[in-house]
């Protein structure tokens, strides 16, 4: 039976450093290899591809914009800043940045679609769906149609949604919203494209909603009696409780009597 004898001190230590500048040796040629292989001038980007939604921009755009903030190859690019310099992009809402394998970086966009102006006429900034405040340019066709929301930096969501939730109920009634407008005291204003200013004071959305349906479902009724239409409305304040005052054009509440004595 053959006895293993141990290896000397000296010959374990041996073999351990050969193992250790084997190991060393291979991660230099491993480490000079992505070095070259990070360097080569075939990995140098060629090509970016922009899909998605780019109604909005143009090549140009995209030159002016991207590339003088893209450093590095196909490797060392930084996606997150990259997809950063896309969304720097007028009207881009969304960018996806991805790696085309050997040299080629491919963009799927998203862009904003504006819902409103927001702010004042002088702001040059627009909301879109989401309820996201952006800066963009719009011709004076575009700028036309659409409607004009105000309110807190902060709350842009909140007037969005309230928007889509006020809009419906007077187009039931053939007006539409030129103006929504939340006060920084939180109440609520409504201006239609014919003139009328509706004031809806506070509350949640909800008691907003209640209010606006009492008076809408009245509003035809009250009309008729003078002869009227809706569109005949001036003003309205529904800041009363369980009630509301009422404007029309071409109707005076002040008694024809009244206004003849000194």
């Amino acid at each position: 039976m053959k006895k293993t004898m141990p290896l000397p001190a000296d010959v374990r230590l041996m073999n351990m450093a050969t193992a250790l500048l084997v190991v060393v040796f291979v991660l230099l040629a491993l480490g000079s290899w992505a070095w070259w292989m990070i360097r080569h001038p075939s990995f140098a980007l060629q090509t970016i591809t922009v899909q998605g939604e780019v109604s909005r921009n143009n090549a140009f755009a995209f030159r002016t914009h991207v590339l003088p903030k893209l450093e590095g190859n196909f490797f060392t690019i930084d996606l997150a800043k990259t997809r950063q310099a896309f969304e720097a992009v007028p009207w881009v809402r969304v960018a996806v940045v991805h790696r085309d394998f050997p040299n080629r970086l491919r963009a799927v966009l998203l862009e904003h679609r504006p819902m409103a102006l927001w702010g004042d006429e002088d702001a040059g900034t627009l909301i879109n769906e989401q309820g996201q405040v952006f800066e963009a340019s719009l011709d004076d066709a575009d700028a036309e149609r659409l409607p004009r929301m105000k309110g807190p930096a902060a709350e842009s969501q909140t007037v969005a949604a309230m928007y889509l939730a006020l809009g419906p109920r007077f187009q039931a009634l053939d007006m539409q919203i030129d103006l929504l407008e939340l006060t920084p005291r939180g109440s609520w204003r409504v201006q239609t494209q014919h003139g009328a200013q509706i004031e809806l004071g506070r509350g949640s959305r909800t008691e907003i909603l209640q209010r606006l349906d009492v008076f809408l479902t009245t509003l035809k009724q009250v009309t008729a009696r003078y002869g009227r239409g809706a569109s005949a409305l001036a003003g309205a304040d529904l800041r009363h409780k369980d009630a509301y005052a009422l404007r029309l054009h071409g109707v005076s509440t002040v008694d024809a009597d009244n206004k003849k004595k000194p």
